[in-house]
């Protein structure tokens, strides 16, 4: 068997839904009881970051407590048959311990925390972050999240590898926040694009597009079965 074909993996948080981790376009509009703009901005930091950090670190002890799903350990398992980038929106690390070893993540880490002056110092964190943890530069140490309103810098390092997918899996993702959302752009015309979802989000101005209209951990199970019975 020669070099194996790439295949690129959008995800969102439709993947992580069934660990247990609510999107955040729940259908009150609310995260976790929240308004995305009281916890998820650099204003409401500016505002309130006692809240902003109490908001994180439940977020943080959620993800701690989940476990990956069938559709994670079926992405992780697709390793042995193609190259396989996962491109993802989720904050969780679901993917990484399900056994995926190329994971990028366009929305930053919860088990990060960085300079709330300098983003590039950036330290592990499994606990709680409080207010007076400073980083190495004197700076209060915030969350490594892409809040709203801040620029997506790993989109840079996405791009390129959405254009060199050969496969291409959208998976637990509305397409409703930029700049990732314009990430299909970047796959080419004539590959194959792959849409799992309970709810297909609007792609009928791609081509080659096969919808399968299932939660995540159904819809990756026949995505396996597809992918395999075409090697």
């Amino acid at each position: 068997m020669g070099s194996k074909k790439k295949l690129v993996v959008l995800s969102g948080a439709g993947v992580s839904a069934e660990s247990g981790l609510r999107t955040f376009r729940d259908s009150d509009g609310l995260w976790e009881g929240y308004n995305i703009e009281d916890v998820a901005t650099p204003r409401a930091w500016r505002r309130d970051p006692q809240l902003v950090l109490d908001f994180y670190n439940m977020r943080r002890a959620n993800v701690r407590d989940a476990q990956p799903n069938a559709a994670h350990r079926v992405l992780a398992e697709l390793e042995e048959h193609f190259d396989v980038h996962i491109v993802t929106q989720n904050i969780d690390d679901l993917h990484e311990r399900a056994g995926s070893t190329k994971v990028l993540h366009l929305h930053g880490e919860i088990f990060k925390m960085r300079s709330e002056r300098n983003e590039a110092l950036v330290y592990p964190i499994r606990e709680d972050i409080k207010l007076g943890d400073l980083a190495d530069d004197g700076a209060q140490l915030r969350p490594h999240i892409v809040w709203f309103e801040e620029p997506v810098p790993m989109i840079d390092n996405a791009i390129p590898i959405m254009h060199e997918a050969d496969v291409f899996v959208l998976v637990g993702t509305s397409l409703a926040v930029y700049p990732a959302a314009g990430l299909v752009d970047y796959v080419k015309p004539e590959v194959n694009k792959y849409v799992l979802d309970k709810n297909i989000p609007p792609v009928s101005r791609y081509r080659n597009i096969i919808p399968i209209e299932k939660p995540a951990t159904e819809g990756a199970a026949e995505l396996k079965r597809i992918l395999l019975e075409s090697l």
